[in-house]
């Protein structure tokens, strides 16, 4: 053994605790940063490969790991678009030149263009959803587009159902032929008349008024017209016949429809599509002309009033009229080594040799984990870990240094022997 062998392994011991240090401070200047990853230095011997008879020192081999497969901890936030991963896999991101790469980091806000874009300026990746489910590519990363929340156009939808319930008053005289709503004259008469709002295609109100009168002992004429249609003076006589009318029977006894009477009335919106209005709940008692029920579906154009993202990944729209649409979902990676990814800035991984190829998949299957909204993952750094870490790196460093001294000062020793 030669005092340069024990400089050597002094030094390799050195710089051991070095490494460690380095990653040590990392890891502290990391502590409140989202999905990180502590990394720690792990140690292995270095034997010479040479045969003496005296021993010959070697050192220490440094080998730094990521714990990327580790779970942290989840902090509960008030934006929907604060994303956690409980489990496994990784969000699918993308830089401004449109390199995709994978990371826990879901700290997400909508850019200029409505773009979802992290802390580290990369964009959240996901499927288009709009027109239909997308399928996603199990080995790659093809079809994914940023997720976007702005660009959700207007939405209206045209009725296309609805009900309307009323009494119609079994005491009432019967109505005239000539004189029937159906007839559209200035004399037309009628028991009852309900205005209803429907929407047509492009989300216009079309006002449908719905006259009823007797035309026999427990039958009655529902006539439908186009209010756009009517006399400056409200009603009849109307520009143009009704839209639609039908006959309702009533069983003399009970009140009700009959089982061969019609109960809904097919109605052509104007410029709309097709209103089925059920009339079956409707009723022939004795008192006055009362609605029961109305309502019709459809709605003028609405803009998007929140989002919602499910723990599925499915990113959600959802308007002012109720209605809820899909827009896009949001895909998670994995790969069969997590802990051999190679990690670069901005808290992102990239695939490599000793990691395996990436996998996508939608979360909750095979093995994913799943996205929680309003929530980000804490850094799996524990300070106290860390400055114990410290404490121990440097005295491990200061021996280290010792030996390094004392094999100096005897080689001085050696070196002066001859003087």
């Amino acid at each position: 053994m030669s005092f340069n062998g024990v400089m050597r392994t002094s030094v390799s011991g050195m710089n051991a605790q070095a490494s460690r240090l380095a990653t040590t401070a990392d890891n502290i200047a990391n502590a409140d940063t989202v999905g990180y990853k502590r990394a720690s230095m792990q140690f292995a011997t270095l034997v010479p490969q040479t045969h003496t008879a005296g021993y010959s020192s070697g050192g220490v081999l440094t080998n730094a790991r990521t714990e990327v497969d580790r779970q942290g901890s989840l902090e509960y936030t008030n934006s929907i678009t604060d994303l956690a991963v409980n489990g496994e896999g990784f969000f699918i991101v993308s830089d401004s030149a449109g390199t995709n790469t994978l990371t826990r980091s879901g700290s997400f806000t909508a850019d200029p263009e409505g773009r979802l874009v992290n802390t580290a300026g990369y964009y959240l990746m996901g499927y288009d959803t709009i027109n239909g489910t997308s399928n996603v590519t199990a080995n790659g990363f093809a079809g994914l587009t940023p997720v976007s929340v702005f660009d959700q156009a207007l939405r209206s939808t045209p009725s296309t159902s609805g009900q309307l319930h009323a009494n119609f008053p079994s005491n009432d005289p019967v109505v005239a032929p000539a004189d029937l709503p159906s007839g559209n004259t200035a004399t037309a008469e009628f028991s009852g008349k309900t205005s209803i709002i429907a929407y047509d295609n492009l989300g216009n109100e079309v006002i449908l008024d719905v006259y009823s009168a007797k035309t026999a002992a427990e039958t009655w004429e529902v006539s439908v017209f186009d209010r756009a249609a009517a006399d400056p003076s409200g009603g009849f006589p109307y520009s143009s016949g009704p839209i639609t009318t039908e006959t309702l029977d009533f069983d003399a006894t009970t009140g009700q429809l009959t089982g061969a009477s019609t109960s809904n009335l097919t109605i052509p919106v104007p410029s709309g599509g097709t209103l089925n209005l059920d009339m079956g709940q409707s009723s022939q008692l004795a008192t006055d002309y009362v609605v029961i029920d109305v309502a019709v579906n459809g709605n003028p154009p609405t803009g998007v009033e929140l989002f919602e993202i499910a723990s599925d990944g499915t990113f959600y729209a959802s308007y002012a009229n109720g209605e809820r649409v899909a827009i896009a979902r949001i895909p998670l990676a994995n790969v069969i080594s997590p802990n051999n990814l190679t990690i670069e800035t901005g808290n992102v991984f990239r695939t490599s040799d000793d990691s395996g190829d990436v996998q996508v998949g939608f979360p909750g299957e095979a093995g994913r984990g799943s996205v929680v909204s309003g929530a980000l993952e804490e850094s799996t750094v524990d300070l106290a870990t860390e400055l114990t870490t410290v404490i121990e790196a440097q005295r491990s460093y200061t021996a280290n240094s010792r030996v390094f001294q004392t094999g100096s000062e005897l080689l001085d020793v050696l070196v002066n022997l001859s003087r």
